[in-house]
């Protein structure tokens, strides 16, 4: 009994040894630099940086791999504090919000038939593709507004999502999420979106939807910096050129195309405009 406790002792201290050995021999040495740029990232994970986490993205910010202003759900503050922190000078980048690329909602966009089942996008599209005509229409169930850790985006009584600009954070979860594809990443100051995501012809998205582009050209005829282009059955704004003149709003037909600004009210549909507009005229009446 006596030997196997000396002999399990002596193994103890043999591999004690080789450890102790093998963690000097090994050992990394940390950058000191890493664990201020980890305490200064948001600790979201959102992965919008292209990287594994924050862990991840402050790592390759050591190794060089990644620019410092690449945390857009940071922002601007973010960008300064890990700049200092690597001695480089901070390059702020211009805030980029979730969009909502479509505007027919319930009232707006026809079904072919009645959903029953789980109450989520990616559950709703595996049924030949959803219930609405238009396949390439938002859902509205929400999946964008479960999956925002910032609670940014909310549904209205329309099922169509509207997004708070001073909430998100850019940081594209809703947009991977979407199994559509309605939600794109746009500049916080491009105000005028052309909200639709149909690619099929005019005459088929008006049969759709009554709010869808119908590729008049008038947009794209009246922009005097040739910011709108039609790029497959679809009217496009290059937030670069677009200067927020807005003379393209009055003239769509569809009223696809709608003006965000500062001050004013956000709508995520024509209905939920309309109702609004009601209760204000039949409050001053």
């Amino acid at each position: 009994m006596i030997y196997a406790i000396l002999g399990l002792g002596v193994l103890g201290f043999v591999f004690g040894v080789s450890l102790s050995l093998a963690s000097k021999k090994f050992f990394v040495k940390l950058d000191p630099r890493e664990e201020a740029v980890i305490k200064a990232l948001p600790g979201s994970n959102c992965g919008a940086c292209g990287f594994p986490g924050c862990v991840g993205f402050a790592r390759a910010i050591i190794r060089g791999d990644a620019l410092t202003n690449a945390c857009t759900a940071g922002g601007a503050d973010v960008t300064r504090n890990v700049s200092s922190i690597m001695g480089v000078e901070a390059v702020i980048k211009e805030k980029e919000v979730a969009g909502i690329m479509c505007k027919g909602g319930k009232k707006e966009a026809r079904e072919r038939f009645r959903y029953m089942g789980v109450n989520d996008c990616k559950a709703a599209i595996l049924i030949a593709g959803g219930n609405k005509s238009c396949t390439y229409a938002c859902l509205g169930l929400g999946t964008c507004e479960r999956v925002c850790p910032y609670d940014a985006i909310r549904i209205d009584n329309n099922y169509l999502p509207v997004v708070d600009e001073e909430k998100c954070t850019g940081c594209t979860l809703c947009a991977v999420n979407c199994p559509k594809f309605i939600i794109k990443m746009l500049p916080i100051s491009n105000k005028i979106h052309i909200r639709c995501n149909s690619l099929d012809k005019g005459a088929v998205t008006r049969k759709n939807c009554s709010v869808g582009c119908i590729v008049c050209k008038k947009c794209e005829k009246v922009c005097p910096l040739g910011a709108i282009t039609i790029i497959n059955n679809l009217a496009v704004i290059d937030p670069l050129k677009c200067d927020n003149c807005r003379k393209c709003v009055p003239e769509c037909p569809t009223d696809t195309i709608e003006d965000y600004y500062d001050g004013e009210p956000k709508y995520a549909s024509l209905m939920e405009k309309l109702l609004d507009e009601s209760k204000l005229k039949t409050a001053v009446g």
